[in-house]
Parts: structure tokens; sequence; C-alpha cells
């Protein structure tokens, strides 16, 4: 199929809907490369399983990064999705679409990617449970529970302790504000994960113009001149090329498209002279301004039961099991972030700069070969988490061979501001707060990570630099803007310096969204191919 109008490199969150909505009209053949396999493994498809995920070498490129000062020398672990799906076939299912304001700074840094076309967008792209309005959409491709029944009864103590704290409870964290505490929406569909391989790909597979390649890993693009007119890949033990009559689309995520781009000869030019890779486009941008998330939990002993007593147990797990295979209910149906918000640290703050999760579970004890959500802790556990939503922060990625089955150098540069560790300070602090609010010193024995005995500034800060780590939010690697001495694409995601050729996933964002980003991932590929489809 070398007569594609265009090549779509990853099947993630963005590529997906990408996919979808560029074979809609039936005017355009597509062609979708997938590093990894099919979603259709149980413990994609079940809710609670991604903990089985976390680890999986199957569904998981399983990413390191360089050790972190910021994280008191540790190498964070990055799981990211290689699989039909990418990152929304292993995430935790939140649906957030980030602060108003957040769109604002975008469509001032990329003009046409404000509110005003973001709103309508979303409102496209979902079929919202909790109903359509102004800021709501239903009918759309992607369902969206709202979440509201089989909550975990600490979900009220939490909410009320929030309350108690100043922090009022807020119906729609993507509704008139974003500022309070709430119940995540999720995406889940008939107690099963609601990826964009379900929503998106799977569709659209049905339709006679789109074909998918899967276990396929494109290790770089070919150009004529200075126009891309295909991809190279490997598939088993064999190299093959495809080409474009159309354009090349690279959505392979905050990792793999600046290394995918840096391996055909655009980004730092001394970078890849050095590893002896021919210069295309020199643009020290490709792989810089790295943003992410990094968040920390505080963990309590409970004196009543939490998830960890209805699944540590062997007779729990099947009790679980005969309630999400007789009735679709019960704890596994669920993403283990019931509940959430976000506040500001100070009044001075314009907008929340800080987004929390509450989790009726407890992992303290690792489990060999994945994240023990099935296997809790074996006493009632309950953890109050957060995480910075506008770090300062910045990282890079970057070559370290030319390999292209090698993994890039991933440097986080957690904390390496002093504006993020003052406002972590602040915010593990108000972690403090609402434990100690009525409404959950009731329920609490006590505070078993950090401690009580971590009580200084210092030893606060020492503490969230050991146990803080990525919320697995990496964007902005190949961003957009209308300066081209500091961004890699245009507002029209075309790469600058070469033709017929564009990114669109995470790595696309001007700036880091405020919330999690399997949303605005979507929202690239959705106003992504819009752009598209009006400019060719």
């Amino acid at each position: 199929m070398n007569d594609s109008d265009f090549i779509i490199v990853g099947a993630g969150s963005a590529g997906c809907a990408l996919a979808y909505r560029l074979t809609e009209s039936g005017k355009f053949r597509v062609t979708l490369i997938e590093a990894g396999g099919s979603d259709a493994r149980f413990y994609v498809q079940l809710p609670l399983g991604y903990g089985k995920l976390f680890y999986d070498p199957a569904v998981n490129w399983l990413y390191k990064t360089e050790p972190d000062p910021g994280l008191a020398g540790q190498r964070d672990h990055w799981p990211r999705g290689r699989l039909l799906g990418g990152s929304s076939s292993i995430n935790a299912m939140v649906w957030i679409r980030g602060h108003h304001a957040d769109y604002e700074e975008w469509g001032q840094a990329a003009p046409g990617w404000g509110w005003s076309e973001a709103l309508p967008a979303y409102r496209a792209i979902e079929d919202n449970e909790a109903g359509a309005d102004v800021f709501r959409g239903r009918g759309g491709p992607l369902f969206i529970s709202a979440n509201r029944t089989g909550l975990h009864p600490l979900v009220h103590n939490y909410l009320e302790a929030c309350a108690e704290a100043g922090l009022p409870t807020t119906p729609d964290f993507n509704g008139l504000s974003q500022e309070g505490a709430g119940v995540y929406q999720m995406t889940i569909k008939g107690a099963r994960r609601n990826s964009a391989a379900r929503a998106f790909l799977r569709p659209a597979m049905k339709r006679p113009n789109l074909r998918v390649i899967t276990k396929a890993q494109v290790t770089r693009v070919l150009f004529e001149g200075r126009r891309a007119v295909g991809v190279e890949y490997r598939q088993g033990n064999a190299t093959h090329s495809l080409r474009t009559k159309g354009e090349v689309i690279l959505s392979g995520g905050a990792v793999n498209s600046p290394q995918l781009l840096q391996l055909s000869g655009i980004g730092p030019g001394a970078l890849l002279q050095g590893l002896g890779i021919p210069v295309l486009h020199d643009n020290p941008n490709v792989g810089a301004h790295l943003s992410d998330h990094q968040g920390i939990n505080y963990t309590f002993r409970m004196k009543v039961p939490t998830y960890n007593d209805e699944l540590r147990p062997w007779w729990g797990k099947l009790r679980a099991g005969m309630q999400y295979f007789l009735g679709g209910g019960g704890p596994l149906a669920k993403s283990i972030n019931h509940a959430g918000g976000f506040f500001r640290t100070s009044a001075a703050e314009p907008r929340p700069n800080m987004q929390l999760y509450m989790q009726a579970f407890s992992t303290l004890l690792p489990r060999d070969g994945e994240r023990p959500i099935l296997t809790p802790d074996p006493f009632p556990g309950l953890s109050l988490g957060l995480s910075n939503c506008r770090p300062t922060s910045r990282g890079h990625i970057r070559l370290k061979s030319p390999d292209p089955l090698a993994h890039p150098e991933i440097v986080a540069n957690a904390f390496s501001t002093d504006h993020d560790v003052a406002e972590m300070l602040l915010a593990v602090k108000y972690l403090r707060h609402l434990a100690a609010q009525p409404a959950m010193a009731a329920v609490i024995a006590e505070e078993l990570r950090p401690g009580p005995e971590v009580s200084t500034d210092a030893a606060l800060i020492e503490d969230f630099r050991k146990r803080s780590g990525t919320v697995y939010h990496p964007s902005c690697t190949c961003r957009m803007g209308s300066d081209a001495a500091t961004s890699v694409l245009d507002p029209l995601l075309r790469v600058r310096g070469v033709e017929a050729l564009r990114v669109i996933d995470a790595s696309s964002f001007p700036n880091l969204i405020a919330g999690n980003t399997n949303a605005p991932a979507i929202l690239m590929g959705w106003l992504g191919a819009q752009k598209i489809m009006t400019s060719v």
C-alpha cells in the first residue's frame, strides 16, 4: 500500500484519533504503523489491571531516566504504552482536559490552539455519561464515564475533609471551574478500558482506506531532498520501506517522536554529527523543553476497611472477580483513583497549581515485576497523592546511539528549580492538612509514609526527592509555536526546515497542561487532523 496519502507512525492516543478522523470521509488512504502489538489482552481491558502492565515488556517501552539529582540520584521508571492505543491502553484512565487558561496560553504560542478551538473539539470527541452541556459533549466516539456509582465509602470522608479544609466540591473538573475536590471522570465503558484504540482505531479499522501494521518499529523517515516520502521500519528480522504520496506524521509520543526525528537527521546538529548521522536540519529544540508532572503519595494506616482488605486475600480476589464477571462491578471495574482535585499552594497563584489523588488502597510493599495494585498491603491502607501542575523544571530527550532500537537518553531534571521545590514543599504540607481534618482524622490510625518524624522543611524536601517520581505525563519535546527559534513545529504541526512531515502527539504541546495528558493528546490528534484536511 505505497499509495497512502498519509503514513502515521504510532497508534497511541493521538495516532488513533488521527486515523479515525483522516479516514472518516473516505477521501484519504492511511497507513498506521505501530511498534507494539494488539491491545486484545485481558489486563489491558480490565480497568484495574493496569498494575500488571507497569513492567510488562510485551506492552511497555520500559524507559528509564538518567540518574536524577532532583530525585536523590535515582533513575525513574517511565512506562509508556507499546501496543495499539499506546499509553491510553496502560494508563489510569482519568479524563482531565486541563484548565481553560492552559489553552489560552497554547493559543498565544500557536494560533489556532486556544480554548475557543479546543472546547468545541472536546465536545465533538466526547460521549459523556454525565450529559451534554456547554462544556461536555454527547454522541462523540469516546465514551466518558461519569464515575458516580460504586465508589469506595472513604471517598465521602475525603470530600468532606476537603470541604473542611476550604476546598469545595467540584461537580466537573472539565466544566466551569477546575479548582476543588471531586470524583474523576474515566475512560471506561461497560466495565472495560475505553482506550483510544477501542474508541477510535477499532471503528476506523472497519474502513477500507485504513491499513494497520503492528509489531513494526519505524527506524527513520525517508527523504528525497528535504521532502519526507516514507519511512523505514523493522518487522521481525526484516527491514522494509513504505512510501507515501502525501505526508508522514509522527505520533510516537514525547520520547519516540524526538528520537525518530533525530535518527532521521533533524535535531541538534553537533549531537547528530557526533553519532555519525547526516544532518538534514539543525534544530536544537528537537528533544528539548521536556516537561513532566512529578508526584508523591502520603500513605496512612486506616481504622476502617479499604481496598487492601478486599483485594489482598485470595477470597477477596475471588469475590472481586465474581463481582466483575457476573455484574460488571466491584473494584476491578474502576481505576484506583476514584477522587481527587485541584488546589492552589498560595492565594497568590492565579489558578490551581497542584492536582490531588485519593486512593482507598496502599502499596508500600513491593512486588517483583508489577505495580501491586491487585495485591496491596496486608493492612487497611489509604494514599493521598498529589502532583505539580505547572513545573518550571525542564529536561531533554537525546540519542545516545545511532542504533534505532536503543533507548534514548532521558534527562528529566525533576525539581531542578527553586520554584518547583518551594511549591512542592507547600503542597505536601497541605496533604497533612487534609489528613488532619475531622472527617479524615476520624478514620486514620497513623501516617506510615513519610511518617510523623519527618517534620522539618529540610526533611520534607529530602523525602519528596527520594519518593517522588513521574506521573507519566512527559510532553513538549517537539513543541509547536510561532517562534522558529524556540520550537520544532509551526502551528499547523509541520516540522520546520523540511516538507511533508508533521508531529502530532503530546510532544507537540507548546507547554504542559495542568492535569492528565491523555485528553489533550487525543485533542492533538483530533484537531491536528482537522488542520491537515484544511491545508492539503
